[in-house]
C-alpha cells in the first residue's frame, strides 16, 4: 500500500533512539524528510549522520520540557523542511521516584506537547496535516508502582490530544494517540527488567496472547500509517498496540 507520504515533512520529538528512531526510520522508508530532537547534541549529531542515508533528516538538542527551545526548534524545522505536515509527540520523563519529581512529568510529557502543537498548528493546517502523542497502556490500568505520575501525565496527554480532535478537526488536522504495551527496546527500560528481574519479565511476556513482547517497529508502523493519507478519516482514536496484553473488552 502507497501511504502519499512521499514529500511529506514530518517531525518527531525524542527521536534518536528506541521508538522515536524506529518512527523516523519508518517515516524516511515512505519518502518522508524528517526533523528530529533530542536533548543531548552529540547523539543528535550521530542520528543525523545515520539516518541522513536513509532520506533528508534535520536536527537539533532540543530539551522538550523548554518552551522556548522547543518552539524555536520548531520554527527552524519547518523552515529548513519546507512546511509540517506531521507532528509526533513522543517525548516522555522517567517516572518520578518522589513528589517534586512530578514536575518533569508534567513539563515533557504534557506541556511539551501543549506547546509543541500551539507552535506548530498553523503550518500543520496549511493544507491539512497529523499530529500523533504516543501514550501508553499504563493509562488504563494500575501496572506498576513508582509509575504513578508517568501514567497520570500520559493519562492527560491522551485526553488533551483526543479533545484536539474536535478543535483542530476544523482545521483540517486529525489528532490521534498511539498507546504501546511492554514494548521491546534495545537499551531500554524492559531490556533491563528482562536481565535485572527475570520473573517479572516472564511473567509479562505470558500475559501476552502470542507470548511476547511488542517490537518498535509494531509501533512505528502504527503511527506511520496514521499520520498517512490513508488514514484520512481516522481521527479523535487512541490505538493500543500491545498484542492484546491488555485484558478489557473494549468498544
Amino acid at each position: 500500500m502507497d501511504l502519499g507520504l512521499k514529500g511529506k515533512k514530518a517531525l518527531v520529538t525524542g527521536s534518536t533512539k528506541g521508538i522515536g528512531r524506529a518512527i523516523v526510520e519508518t517515516l524516511l522508508a515512505e519518502g518522508a524528510s524528517v526533523a528530529i530532537c533530542a536533548r543531548n547534541a552529540e547523539e543528535v549529531a550521530t542520528a543525523v549522520a545515520e539516518l541522513s542515508k536513509k532520506g533528508k533528516v534535520v536536527g537539533s538538542a532540543v530539551d522538550a520540557g523548554d518552551p522556548e527551545a522547543l518552539r524555536a526548534w520548531i520554527a527552524s524545522s519547518a523552515e529548513q523542511l519546507g512546511g509540517i505536515d506531521i507532528y509526533v509527540h513522543n517525548t516522555s520523563g522517567k517516572p518520578a521516584r518522589k513528589l517534586e519529581g512530578w514536575i518533569n512529568n508534567f513539563n515533557i510529557d504534557l506541556m511539551a506537547l501543549v506547546h509543541g502543537v500551539d507552535a506548530a498548528t498553523e503550518a500543520l493546517s496549511n493544507g491539512g496535516g497529523s499530529i500523533i502523542s504516543i501514550g501508553t497502556t499504563a493509562t488504563t490500568e494500575h501496572f506498576a508502582s513508582g509509575s504513578g505520575s508517568y501514567s497520570a501525565l500520559k493519562s492527560a496527554v491522551t485526553n488533551w490530544t483526543l479533545g484536539q480532535a474536535q478543535v483542530l478537526g476544523a482545521k483540517g488536522i486529525r489528532c490521534n494517540v498511539v498507546s504501546p504495551g511492554p514494548i521491546m527496546v534495545e537499551g531500554g527500560d524492559w531490556a533491563m527488567i528482562k536481565q535485572a528481574m527475570p520473573p517479572f519479565f516472564e511473567a509479562t511476556e505470558k500475559g501476552h496472547p502470542g507470548g511476547s513482547l511488542g517490537d518498535v517497529s509494531d509501533v512505528a508502523n502504527t503511527v506511520v500509517f496514521l499520520s498517512s493519507d490513508r488514514a484520512k478519516h481516522i481521527n479523535g482514536v487512541n490505538v493500543t498496540v500491545d498484542g492484546g496484553f491488555l485484558k478489557r473488552i473494549d468498544f
